[in-house]
């Protein structure tokens, strides 16, 4: 009688089958995921924003701006990089419409990265088209807050004695910064003016990154030690008396009429070593151009009195350890 053999072990059929789906539709859930989360990373930019404490910052150098200039009053407004107001002050004997305008001016500069000076002396010229803009509020006072070269708030002020003290207190409050040791942006280190130590290594600015900042009239770098402003005019300025910072500046494209020395006219600090004043009375006029160099020491006065187009230039900017 012949004994059959037993078959070897094998899976039974259909568990096999079973087990391959099971492995097959995990794998490929894996890999969908790995897919769509990869694409998904790249397409997010991440921007910095003032943060609270960095918003009443502004408006306490501001407020103590307003109190020793004796402004009769003033609205603070301050607004993240996105342009929703985070802090808002009202000092005493303001126009109660001085805080709808402040958040307007605030929004304005911060959305446009410019200050709103230059959208009303554009408006001013016969650019009226520009007021049918929604949420625009071209007014003099609303200044960006530039932080490592990247607008991270704003700020606007109406109420005080005029346009330009409103502007002046809106300076004060961006310019809080310029002095800080620490960037107010959620508590993290930045290279804010003021808060890092001279580099120690070469800085290199990719040709767009230099574009980009002529095309606003930003800093490139600021130390320190010194800074340099990638600047862009296309008006007159202020008189402009730097006490520790001496500007070497190369004009890259355009022209204008620069005058220096003589005396500011209605000096005051807006900022820890920064004077303006209205205008300049006793200077020498220079009339500029592209390729030039001028360098103006710390301390002596300075003013744009005259842009032909649009002025470019570097400003490099050493800054001495005591006043001139």
């Amino acid at each position: 009688m012949k004994r059959r053999l037993a078959a070897p072990n094998k899976w039974p059929a259909s568990p096999r089958k079973g087990l391959m789906k099971i492995f097959t539709s995990t794998l490929l859930a894996i890999l969908v995921a790995i897919s769509a989360v990869a694409p998904a990373h790249a397409q997010i930019v991440e921007k910095k924003s003032l943060n609270l404490d960095g918003a009443k910052k502004a408006i306490a150098a501001a407020v103590d701006y307003a109190k020793k200039n004796n402004a009769p009053g003033g609205v603070i407004a301050i607004v993240d990089e996105g342009g929703n107001l985070m802090a808002l002050e009202r000092l005493d004997g303001t126009f109660a419409m001085g805080a709808t305008i402040s958040i307007g001016k605030a929004r304005t500069a911060v959305l446009f990265k410019k200050p709103t000076r230059f959208f009303e002396e554009l408006i001013n010229k016969g650019r009226t088209a520009m007021t049918a803009v929604d949420g625009f509020t071209p007014l003099i006072g609303g200044i960006p807050i530039i932080i490592g070269g990247e607008v991270v708030g704003g700020i606007g002020v109406s109420g005080a004695a005029s346009a330009n003290q409103d502007e002046e207190l809106a300076l004060a409050g961006a310019n809080a910064f310029a002095v800080a040791g620490r960037a107010e942006t959620g508590g993290r280190e930045g290279n804010q003016p003021g808060s890092t130590p001279p580099a120690t290594t070469a800085t290199f600015v990719d040709p767009k990154s230099v574009a980009g900042a002529f095309a606003k009239g930003m800093p490139l770098l600021e130390t320190g030690g010194y800074k340099v402003h990638a600047s862009r005019r296309v008006e007159p300025g202020q008189a402009e008396i730097h006490t520790l910072d001496t500007d070497v500046i190369y004009v890259v494209d355009g022209s204008a009429t620069l005058v220096t020395g003589g005396k500011a006219i209605d000096a005051k600090e807006i900022a820890p070593n920064e004077i303006r004043g209205t205008k300049i009375e006793g200077g020498q006029e220079h009339q500029i151009s592209k390729g030039e160099v001028i360098v103006i020491p710390n301390g002596v006065p300075h003013q744009f009195t005259a842009v032909t187009g649009e002025l470019h230039y570097f400003v490099c900017k050493p800054t001495a350890n005591t006043p001139h």
